[in-house]
């Protein structure tokens, strides 16, 4: 599989020296969205628990990431891998309507977590088995789940064996902010109908009618109340196309739609905040290039999927994206070396 990738390996020279900068800058942006959902919720019939707990289960994950990373970092990303494929498959066998978006996060964070894990391993047959490992949790997706489902798999797998080839971290990092804000920037031009020459039709059916209604009506909610939004947890209240529904419909299956609908511009600003300060931890990392942009190409491929539906609504999505971002950023004890 080539030759052994280090933790202090090629590909970091374009990173600066570690310092606390980016702990305080993830400190003060989850601290902000936690600030904000209340503000946005106070004089309402709103109930930002929700959100509180997003932005809980994103520290601890992150927390015990870091702590995990530290001290035993190949079996606790392969650790993180089996756990997310037994949620995977356990999701997909038990078929859960209603959770778009929930399946595929769950594949890509189980296949971001064995490739940062096979990147870690220095002896070789160890990184072979871990290679294996990741091959098998995308034909299991492939065979099992859906077309996403497999897709955002593959996608990672692909993007970690790329990642050997980069040296510049930065210039990566920086091509999956701007695959990001694409996505992000393409639902909200189908929410306000303003997709150059229409939204193809194959593309429409794909979305279905029903998914773009409901990012219609989110858009209109943020439309009446750009600053605060209607409160947390109150789109599927205001919805026509919730209400509508045959089942009960809370959210727009777009994350940043919803924040848009329920806490205005500075919830979207907040949460395009939290997946920026996670690249930025990245970005100074002392861990080794591949394992950097793995992890970054996981967690971009999971910001598209919420974007387009509702797997950050699930607390073990959000932790894990913490968890994932904790063991790409934590810096390994050596022997010999104090805590």
């Amino acid at each position: 599989m080539g030759p052994v990738v280090k933790d202090h390996g090629r590909g970091d020279h374009d990173r600066p020296a570690l310092s606390g900068a980016s702990d305080l800058a993830g400190a003060a942006v989850l601290g902000g969205c936690a600030v904000w959902a209340l503000v946005s919720a106070m004089g309402r019939l709103a109930r930002p628990e929700g959100v509180l707990l997003a932005v809980l289960a994103v520290a601890a994950g992150y927390a015990c990431g870091r702590i995990a990373g530290s001290l035993l970092p190949v079996a606790a990303a392969t650790g993180a891998a089996l756990a997310g494929l037994g949620l995977a498959c356990t999701t997909t066998l038990n078929g859960l309507a209603g959770h778009e978006g929930l399946g595929a996060a769950q594949w890509t964070l189980a296949t971001g977590s064995a490739c940062c894990a096979a990147w870690a391993a220095r002896q070789s047959v160890l990184r072979l088995a871990l290679w294996a490992l990741a091959v098998a949790i995308t034909l299991t997706a492939a065979v099992g789940g859906s077309d996403a489902d497999w897709l955002a798999s593959g996608g990672v797998l692909v993007c970690a064996l790329v990642a050997a080839r980069l040296r510049q971290r930065l210039l990566g990092l920086v091509t999956l902010a701007l695959i990001a804000a694409v996505a992000v920037g393409g639902c909200w031009a189908v929410a306000q109908d303003a997709v150059p020459g229409g939204l193809p039709p194959a593309l429409r059916a794909q979305l279905t009618e029903h998914r773009i209604r409901l990012w219609q009506d989110a858009a209109h909610i943020a439309e009446a109340s750009p600053v605060r939004g209607a409160g947390p947890d109150r789109f599927g209240e205001l919805s026509r196309t919730a209400a509508q529904s045959a089942g009960p419909e809370a959210t727009p299956h777009s994350a940043p739609l919803q924040l848009a609908a329920d806490q205005g511009l500075p919830g979207v600003v907040l949460l395009g905040a939290a997946f920026g300060w996670m690249l930025y931890a990245l970005w100074r990392s002392p861990r080794a290039t591949p394992i950097v942009l793995t992890a970054a190409a996981a967690l971009t491929a999971l910001a598209i999927e919420s974007s387009l539906g509702n797997a950050l609504s699930f607390p073990q999505i959000t932790a894990g994206a913490g968890l994932l971002a904790g063991l790409a950023t934590a810096r390994r004890l050596e022997a010999g070396t104090e805590p």
